[in-house]
């Protein structure tokens, strides 16, 4: 039970009950689109595919998208770079009970920003911001470092990170969105180059 618990994060409704130290939480809480606000603090943003699929949703996201347990779902994962240093790990579900009316996009997305489409559609709801600290164990900080790893880059084993989840309603559709902050977004400063 114990291993299980650390592979699982607690999410809560306001940034400050994460403890996270002062430079993360103007990312954290910020509001708006988050691909928008790294593009203002950057020359060159991009999305980065690295991959979407069907798997089963982590234990800590079954709940909020309205499973009982963890089940299948689609799966996308991309790290958000600026001037080509990952900044931001992103990691979407979508219960496989949605269908193409749902969220006629995503399946069609490639290196695409999501947020794009999910601020740009009109019917699209956006529930609250919830924040946790991760653990190595948690199977987000894991893929995080696997993916700056792959990338030539690391964050210490012991180092935290610090994320956001949003569930996003469409029709009868949900999807969940969580972006896991990684250390090179506390470089970015705002580019004032018009």
């Amino acid at each position: 039970m114990k291993g299980q618990s650390l592979r699982q994060a607690n999410w809560h409704g306001h940034v400050l009950a994460t403890n996270a130290p002062h430079p993360y939480r103007h990312w954290l809480a910020g509001g708006g689109s988050l691909t928008n606000k790294l593009k203002a603090h950057s020359s060159a943003f991009r999305v980065q595919l690295l991959h979407q699929d069907t798997a089963i949703c982590l234990a800590d996201e079954a709940n909020i998208i309205g499973y009982h347990r963890p089940g299948r779902v689609w799966e996308r994962e991309v790290l958000l770079r600026c001037d080509n240093t990952p900044v931001v790990f992103a990691h979407t579900v979508v219960p496989m009970s949605a269908d193409a009316s749902d969220w006629p996009l995503f399946s069609a997305l490639g290196e695409r920003s999501l947020g794009s489409t999910l601020f740009g559609d009109p019917r699209v709801r956006r529930g609250e911001l919830e924040f946790a600290r991760l653990r190595a164990t948690h199977p987000l900080a894991r893929r995080a470092r696997a993916a700056l790893a792959a990338n030539g880059a690391e964050v210490p084993d012991e180092a935290l990170l610090y994320a956001r989840r949003c569930l996003y309603q469409r029709h009868e559709g949900t999807l969940l969105v969580t972006e896991v902050f990684l250390p090179p977004v506390l470089k970015l400063e705002r580019n004032n180059v018009k």
